[in-house]
């Protein structure tokens, strides 16, 4: 793995990937690097103008479709009309905004994030033949999951424990999926990367003096790329003989830049109980019964 770069990914041709949130940042870069492959690529993105932008570059192996993840309507329709794919890549994501609310009442970040990709996992497994690459983040570390008030309507809301919470969810669905999917004798995989610091879009939309620092932070060594970030995301989501259920990131400076591979996380992840009762969470807030036997 060392130095491993885009240029390692294996030809991917015949097989098709779904990225959602792939008209900027992470996502544009993971769709990029895999139609550089020969893969087929759906990005899946709420600002379908900015996603036509990216395909037109990418050429015909990259299309484009309609996918807001904090409208569950909008959720099901895509996965009404979905077809199959090999891979899914839950990339979209927000960070450390605003109190705002998704179309269900659910805070922004945990209902775009968390549980917005829950509903969609649940929707497309029986039609993904291969791995669901789910994205969290480093920032993972300080989350503290309050599953009676996963929506911040007891607590004042504080935008990045909010952040937290929501790629410590991530996290967690990752694990719990692989472990679920191995329990159901499914050949299928689950993954968690992140892209340690990464200088991209998501950055600067807190709204108060953190975006000064985001810009700054994003002009400073520690910070890479898109298209370095988005390197673990590419490994685990292309590389064969990998174990289900591992998380990927940088490897040099504490996880923060540097070619991907395995790396460590909050050992509260591994709370068997927790995560079970956090997926039964997400299984009541989203409506989606979520049978992993039932995939396939």
């Amino acid at each position: 793995m060392n130095g491993w770069t885009s240029a390692n990914i294996p030809n991917q041709t015949g097989r098709t990937f779904v990225v959602t949130g792939a008209n900027s940042g992470l996502g544009a870069e993971t769709a990029k690097a895999l139609v550089a492959a020969g893969a087929d690529v759906i990005l899946a993105c709420r600002n379908t103008t900015k996603a036509d932008a990216v395909a037109s570059k990418l050429g015909p192996n990259a299309t484009v479709a309609q996918l807001d993840l904090a409208d569950p309507s909008s959720v099901r329709a895509f996965a009404s009309s979905f077809t199959g794919a090999d891979v899914l890549i839950n990339n979209a994501g927000l960070m450390a905004v605003p109190l705002r609310r998704t179309a269900d009442g659910f805070e922004m970040q945990i209902g775009t994030n968390h549980l917005g990709h829950f509903a969609l996992t649940a929707l497309l497994l029986p039609k993904i033949t291969d791995r669901v690459v789910t994205v969290s983040s480093g920032v993972h570390q300080i989350g503290n999951i309050q599953l009676d008030d996963l929506n911040w309507e007891k607590r004042r809301y504080r935008r990045w424990q909010a952040y937290g919470d929501s790629k410590m969810a991530n996290l967690m669905f990752g694990l719990e999926l692989a472990n679920r999917l191995k329990e159901a004798g499914s050949s299928k995989q689950s993954f968690i990367a992140h892209p340690g610091y990464a200088a991209t879009e998501l950055q600067g939309r807190s709204e108060n003096f953190t975006d000064v620092m985001a810009k700054l932070g994003n002009k400073l060594p520690i910070a890479q790329s898109a298209a370095d970030g988005a390197l673990p995301q590419e490994y685990a989501a292309t590389m064969s003989g990998l174990p289900s259920g591992t998380y990927y990131g940088p490897t040099k400076f504490f996880g923060m830049h540097g070619s991907p591979g395995r790396n460590k996380y909050k050992k509260a992840a591994d709370d068997d109980s927790f995560r079970a009762a956090l997926w039964a969470e997400s299984e009541k807030l989203t409506g989606e019964k979520f049978d992993v036997s039932a995939a396939g």
